[in-house]
């Protein structure tokens, strides 16, 4: 019963949240969502076909199917995506939590190197670290990661130093609380569910930032079915056939507006019970 009330009390998650599980088992059963089609071969006596009944999204220069393409490119993106924002939540969060407790020389460290980060625009400085590395799509993961971290530094530390100077953490801290103990009960479970609205309400811009250094190319490498990737192969015939850049970029628009509203809505759903 308490379940069936809170998704009726908050329509917008639940609606998005059904939409965000639906694209997720688009990416685990894409096999069968295709129809076992080989996303990475094609047949160029096929190639650049409008869509059809045989082919229902086309093909593209190398007479691949855009359908199967764009399922399976579900998998790669939103894989990609959950992964940065994996990374950059545990890094950013655990090095701005040290930084928040600990103060002194670490703080300053970790801080100037944040500010230092921040300095550039981020996906200037995430194309020129790709450039440096090379292609690959973990190769753009990490470039992303060490651009975004610092957000996460910074509002881990600020939640922090807030907690360290509570009434309850200066009794614990009184009656001989390890640092651990200290870090695990009082700093961590305070600052998680801030950090965790931030982390869901990045997934849609962090999957854009993806896209983009796929675009460029710097991310996923032929023949991987990518969106990002599949763009930037249609942008040379976007005259002749649109179809190549349409149905990535819907993908990509879509994804990315379900898991932003997903986000928001959470953040209302958390906001509201912290007050």
């Amino acid at each position: 019963m308490k379940s069936k009330s809170f998704f009726k009390s908050n329509p917008i998650f639940t609606i998005f949240g059904i939409l965000g599980i639906i694209i997720i088992l688009i990416a685990i059963f894409a096999p069968v969502i295709t129809g076992g089609v080989d996303p990475t071969k094609g047949n160029l006596s096929d190639a650049i076909m409008p869509p059809s009944a045989e082919h229902i999204f086309g093909t593209d220069k190398m007479g691949r199917d855009i359908f199967a393409r764009v399922i399976y490119g579900a998998r790669e993106s939103l894989v990609a995506t959950f992964l940065l924002v994996a990374v950059i939540f545990v890094v950013g969060s655990l090095l701005g939590i040290l930084a928040g407790y600990f103060g002194g020389a670490f703080d300053a460290v970790i801080m100037r190197l944040a500010d230092m980060m921040m300095a550039f625009p981020g996906l200037v400085l995430a194309i020129a670290v790709a450039g440096i590395m090379g292609k690959g799509t973990f190769n753009a993961i990490l470039a992303i990661s060490l651009v975004s971290w610092p957000k996460y530094a910074r509002l881990a530390r600020s939640l922090t130093m807030k907690i360290r100077h509570t009434d309850y953490v200066a009794a614990a801290t009184v009656t001989g609380s390890k640092t651990g103990h200290m870090l695990a009960k009082y700093m961590l479970p305070n600052a998680l569910p801030t950090l965790v609205i931030t982390a869901a309400t990045d997934v849609g811009t962090m999957m854009m930032e993806l896209s983009a250094l796929s675009f460029l190319g710097f991310g996923a490498m032929p023949p991987t079915p990518e969106w990002g990737y599949m763009l930037s192969e249609g942008r040379n015939f976007i005259q002749y056939a649109p179809w190549m850049m349409i149905f990535p970029g819907l993908a990509i628009f879509i994804t990315v507006v379900v898991f932003n509203m997903l986000g928001d809505s959470l953040r209302d759903i958390l906001d509201s019970k912290s007050k």
